[in-house]
């Protein structure tokens, strides 16, 4: 825990005086919002790094049913739904600003515009999410457990495909997909790749900080609850 609360917070550091003081070269279209690149994409990132968490701790739950890996799934799908709502809302501020700055702000098209791969990404956040509406909606922990785990990962393989395939075959606005500027050399500076990358594995971090952190609190909680030293299964 000691390691990634170290590396999340010295990465983010450098990543926040690098955004907010740092000089790069201009990007086509962006102006000052391309600074958003170092908050938006490395949010999603860290989201897949937790569903990746999740996806683990559940396909081990089902090899070798233990309520502590069920806890450790939960709560790192708790964590990864954070930083992926924090990533949808990002990326719509960013489109207000870079694909609808002509429209007013009364106009609903200035802040969803139905691009594809944003459209997709809220529809794979409203399918992961029903994670949590089937945990609340089973009273029975070990049938809960169970099947929370082959929802989970049924969710996480679907992320891939809604998120990453779809998109780039339906093309649209967004950097990334097809036609677009992307990741490649020629699309952002050095000094915009340096801070990106270094940004990213501080949010992976973080999250994983976060994860570990609630992993800790469920325990202690279940444990102020049943005095034992288990993570419990309760939703």
């Amino acid at each position: 825990m000691r390691l990634s609360a170290g590396i999340a917070i010295g990465a983010l550091l450098g990543t926040f005086i690098a955004a907010f003081w740092g000089r790069f070269p201009p990007l086509a279209g962006l102006g000052w919002s391309d600074r958003n690149l170092f908050f938006h994409v490395p949010m999603w990132f860290s989201m897949y790094a937790l569903m990746g968490l999740s996806f683990f701790w559940s396909a081990r739950y089902l090899i070798k049913p233990d309520p502590e890996a069920d806890c450790k799934a939960r709560e790192a799908a708790k964590v990864a739904m954070f930083f992926g709502v924090l990533g949808l809302v990002t990326g719509i501020l960013w489109s207000r600003v870079t694909w609808a700055e002509a429209l007013p702000d009364t106009d609903p098209q200035a802040w969803w515009g139905w691009d594809p791969k944003q459209t997709f990404a809220l529809i794979a956040l409203l399918m992961y999410g029903a994670y949590f509406v089937l945990r609340q909606n089973l009273a029975n922990e070990a049938l809960r457990a169970r099947l929370a785990s082959v929802y989970g990962i049924i969710a996480t393989i679907l992320i891939f495909p809604l998120t990453f395939l779809l998109p780039r075959y339906l093309g649209g606005l967004h950097p990334g997909a097809e036609g677009t500027p992307a990741f490649r050399p020629e699309d952002i500076s050095l000094p915009h790749r340096l801070t990106f990358y270094t940004s990213a594995i501080g949010f992976i971090a973080l999250g994983v900080w976060l994860w570990q952190a609630q992993v800790k609190l469920a325990i202690l909680a279940h444990r102020l609850a049943t005095n034992t030293a288990s993570c419990g299964t309760n939703a």
